[in-house]
Parts: C-alpha cells; sequence; structure tokens
C-alpha cells in the first residue's frame, strides 16, 4: 500500500480527506501542515508500522475523540495551540468573536481586553498576538486549563495575565472590551454525546444552556469602562435569547454577528452612560 492508498482507506474508514491526511502526517512523525509532502510522496510505499499507527489513529477519531486532542494541537487565528482534555477543543467559528473584539478596539491606543472561561487561551492570545501593546487579560475557573493556556503563551511569547477566578468573581478593574466564548449547551442536549471526549463544565450550562451567559451579562457591566464592549459567542438557537438578555441588563447597540455558515454566533453589547 503506497500513501495515496493509504489515504483512500481512511476516506473509506469514514475520515474526511483533510483529517486522514493530519493523522496519517502524525502518524509518521512528520509536520500537520506538510500536506505538500504527501502530494509529493504519494507513491512511497506505507510500511505495516505506519498503517498500524494510522489505523489506530483512525479509530480514535471515529469514536468522536477531537482531532486536537489526538495530535495535541489546534491552529487559531495563526497560531499553534497546544491542545489537550484539559480544554475546550477551539473550533474556527470562534474567530469571528476575536474579530468583533479587535473591531471594537480599534480607535484605542492600548485597549484593555478581558476574555473570561479562556480555556486553551485561543482569544486572548489572538488578541494580544493582533495588538501587542494591549493589555489581554484572561481568566479561568480550572487550574488544569490556566496551566496549559500559560504554557501556550509562553511557547508563543505572548504577554497575556492569568488568573483563577469563577467568572468575574476576582476580577478586579475595567476593560474596554470583555469576551467570552462560555458552555451554552443545555444539560439534556442529545448531542453532548458526540462531545464526550471534551470537558463537560467547558460545554453545558443550566437546563435551558444560558446560566453562565446570564451570569456574565449581569456582572460585566461594573468591569466595563464607559462605551467598552461585551461580546459572548452562543449556541447557534440563542441569539435572540441573549439580545434580550443584554438589552434588559441596559447595553446599548445590542446586535450579533453571523459565523461562517451565515448563523448567529456571537451577541453583543455596549456600556452606556450611568
Amino acid at each position: 500500500m503506497n500513501v495515496a492508498q493509504c489515504l483512500m482507506h481512511g476516506n473509506a474508514l469514514g475520515l474526511p480527506r483533510l483529517e486522514a491526511q493530519i493523522l496519517y502526517l502524525h502518524a509518521i512523525g512528520r509536520p500537520l501542515h506538510d500536506r505538500a509532502w504527501l502530494l509529493a510522496h504519494d507513491t512511497d510505499e506505507v510500511t505495516p508500522e505506519q498503517l498500524a499507527a494510522f489505523e489506530a489513529l483512525a479509530q480514535r477519531r471515529l469514536q468522536h475523540e477531537p482531532v486536537a486532542y489526538i495530535v495535541g494541537q489546534k491552529e487559531f487565528f495563526g497560531l499553534t495551540l497546544q491542545i489537550d482534555k484539559r480544554v475546550l477543543d477551539p473550533r474556527d467559528d470562534t474567530e469571528v468573536l476575536v474579530e468583533w473584539a479587535l473591531a471594537c478596539a480599534t480607535s484605542l491606543a492600548a485597549p484593555r481586553f478581558l476574555d473570561l472561561g479562556t480555556g486553551s487561551g485561543a482569544i486572548a492570545l489572538a488578541l494580544q498576538s493582533q495588538r501587542p501593546e494591549a493589555k489581554v487579560t484572561a481568566i479561568d475557573a480550572s487550574p488544569e486549563a490556566l496551566s496549559l493556556a500559560s504554557q501556550n503563551a509562553k511557547k508563543l511569547g505572548l504577554a497575556v495575565s492569568f488568573l483563577e477566578s469563577n467568572w468575574l468573581s476576582q476580577v478586579r478593574g475595567e476593560f474596554d472590551v470583555i469576551v467570552s466564548n462560555p458552555p451554552y449547551i443545555e444539560a439534556n442536549d442529545p448531542h453532548l454525546a458526540a462531545l464526550q471526549h471534551e470537558p463537560l463544565q467547558a460545554l453545558v450550562s443550566g437546563t435551558d444552556g444560558l446560566q453562565a451567559i446570564r451570569n456574565i451579562v449581569e456582572n460585566a457591566q461594573r468591569h466595563l469602562a464607559q462605551g467598552g464592549w461585551l461580546l459572548i459567542e452562543h449556541g447557534w438557537q440563542q441569539a435572540e435569547q441573549v439580545r434580550s438578555l443584554l438589552q434588559a441588563a441596559g447595553y446599548r447597540h445590542v446586535q450579533s454577528e453571523r459565523d461562517l455558515a451565515g448563523i448567529e454566533r456571537c451577541s453583543g453589547g455596549q456600556k452606556g452612560p450611568k
């Protein structure tokens, strides 16, 4: 069996082409972005050891384990992050939240960002990478998640500050933009079965999925500078509910942003005058 046939074998098992390529590169110890190598070596023979390693990785993926956990890393906003089961696997759609946060701070010379529930540090590190002069603080209730996020920051050379806190309970000071990708899945959601490998506390938020979002909306204003923005990622069907929560709490210019599939994925509002 050659490389091309091995990848077709992965497709036959049920792997999408890109995932098969990434897992094969990982199985043979090559950089995950080196897909050009696969094209140049598609007729190379695959050893029995390489095939066995690839098939073992494929079976893990077919049991719904995220590719990021299998290979130990994930690309997010141009950054390579270390990822493992201590944190949620960052989704591509979350880049919309980063772009919105950056847009809200374009007029500020040294914006102050706060990332609530940072997990791997993906959002905070992306913001710091794009605005080196910014002060970025990232919090999480999980010391294990903060340990991994700190490792990512050190490896990338990004000066994000980290704080252990249950949402805003330990936060002090004001910020220009507060962002969060909190848990937002309902406790009885049937899709949770396919997410069994990811930390439950990073996924589920009460019976209606809005428990964490309510907490953030209710408490964020006291930590926002005048005119500051609160931006929250949420479920595909929750935009109207989140906008209502923001409006009820007194935020102005409440609106939603759509993800890559055109779904309202993030909602936010601006702190108005007292």
